[in-house]
């Protein structure tokens, strides 16, 4: 078994560049299956989503190059096949396959998605576009069966019941070959939207609005390939950002868009973090007496939930006492408690933690129950003393982009271990 083992107590410093976004690039991937030619998609993380994106790509008879972080996709080849179900039940993202394969082949059978447990996610939102776009849905032996029964898919309004990123993505997958003009009302407008729909727009789509509320798509009968750079990751970003303002002496993060992390900025100018942002670079300064806040996640351009576990460490650091409530995922508080092992003082009541601070955190074995309780564990063994040990790293390595080699560059004392 894979363990993460941090020698912690060592103030970071130096520089860090951040990677394209896991949250865009399993989107992305599965988009290219609508093309008819060569899709390269360039600065994509090296992460294991993406790897059994490949895997299922490859499956389905796509040609599929990796030179560093480019990504060179020949779709031509891919098969109208039932996608296996542990490659599928691995991940979350891979609903994206049900979009995609329906809005190609006019039908798609995929297992129900896995990934991180972070309460109800539910898929019906998906399934209402689909059908309302003219796809029948049933179950079969754990998979859902979409089929347009031998017609095309067909344009039309859809509105959504909840704001969500996953459902707005697969809508606008499934209707961008349908015929006519669909309008997609309460979409999600997270830039990882506005990144599919640049990639899918290179490719000869037609959608205008994404990244705000109303998105139109106006079907065309073919795409073609294109080359597409994915956007810098933001969480990744939030996270580095979120260790330098705790326990650094002079960060700099590298390739940020900080219009994506507006909402997070001001938090942390809030609390008293000191920074320089300049065009395409965050440099966070050593911080002390910082002050204690409330969090609550909301959908962009609010903070993100992404977000509300990497910051956690931050606030233990603080002085005061806060509360987080997160609004998108009700069991996003699982960290607390391996928090609480390390000398958090911290608590749970009625899915709300709150926090006192500040914290001497000291080094514990802990567990990742989630990619992003992960990325707070890590964090909060950097800052404890003594040795801090980190199970379930599959998690991890979902979503952070050579987290290891980085935070050694960053002077951490951090290896992966064989138990």
């Amino acid at each position: 078994m894979k363990k993460i083992l941090i020698n912690g107590g060592n103030r970071i410093k130096g520089e860090v560049t951040i990677s394209g976004a896991k949250n865009s690039v399993v989107a992305l991937i599965p988009a290219t299956i609508l093309a008819d030619d060569i899709v390269v998609l360039d600065g994509v993380p090296d992460i294991s989503d993406v790897s059994s994106l490949i895997e299922i790509m490859e499956i389905m008879g796509a040609k599929v190059k990796r030179d560093g972080e480019t990504l060179t996709i020949d779709p031509r080849t891919v098969k109208s096949m039932p996608l296996p179900y542990g490659k599928i039940n691995s991940l979350r993202a891979s609903y994206y396959f049900n979009g995609a394969l329906l809005g190609k082949f006019g039908e798609a059978t995929v297992g129900l998605p896995g990934g991180c447990d972070l309460g109800p996610r539910p898929i019906d939102l998906h399934i209402k576009a689909f059908e309302a776009l003219g796809a029948k849905m049933t179950y079969k032996e754990n998979a859902m069966h979409l089929t347009t029964e031998g017609e095309k898919l067909q344009a039309t309004n859809i509105f959504m019941d909840m704001v969500s990123v996953g459902a707005t993505i697969n809508t606008m997958l499934a209707a961008v070959k349908a015929e006519g003009r669909t309008i997609i009302e309460n979409a999600a407008r997270e830039p990882e939207i506005i990144d599919v729909a640049t990639l899918l727009n290179s490719m000869g789509a037609q959608i205008k609005g994404a990244g705000t509320d109303e998105i139109r798509i106006d079907g065309v009968p073919t795409l073609g390939g294109a080359r597409h750079t994915v956007i810098p990751d933001r969480i990744e970003a939030g996270t580095y950002i979120s260790l330098a303002a705790a326990f650094g002496d002079g960060v700099v993060v590298n390739n940020v868009i900080y219009e994506h992390l507006e909402s997070f900025i001001s938090k942390l100018e809030e609390m008293g973090v000191r920074m320089t942002i300049r065009e395409d670079s965050i440099e966070i300064y050593k911080s002390e007496d910082l002050k204690a806040v409330n969090i609550k996640t909301v959908p962009y351009p609010g903070f993100a939930t992404d977000l509300q576990q990497p910051i956690t460490p931050l606030l233990l650091m603080t002085n005061g006492h806060g509360k987080i409530v997160d609004t998108i995922y009700e069991k996003r508080v699982n960290h607390v408690g391996e928090l609480v092992k390390m000398g958090a003082d911290m608590k749970v009541d009625s899915d709300i933690v709150s926090y006192r601070a500040p914290n001497r955190l000291r080094g514990a074995e802990v567990t990742a129950t989630d990619l992003r309780a992960g990325a707070a564990l890590v964090n909060a063994g950097i800052i404890a003393e003594g040795q801090t040990k980190i199970n379930n790293i599959e998690f991890i390595l979902r979503g952070y982009d050579n987290i290891i080699e980085k935070m050694t560059s960053l002077g951490v004392d951090i290896k992966i271990i064989e138990e």
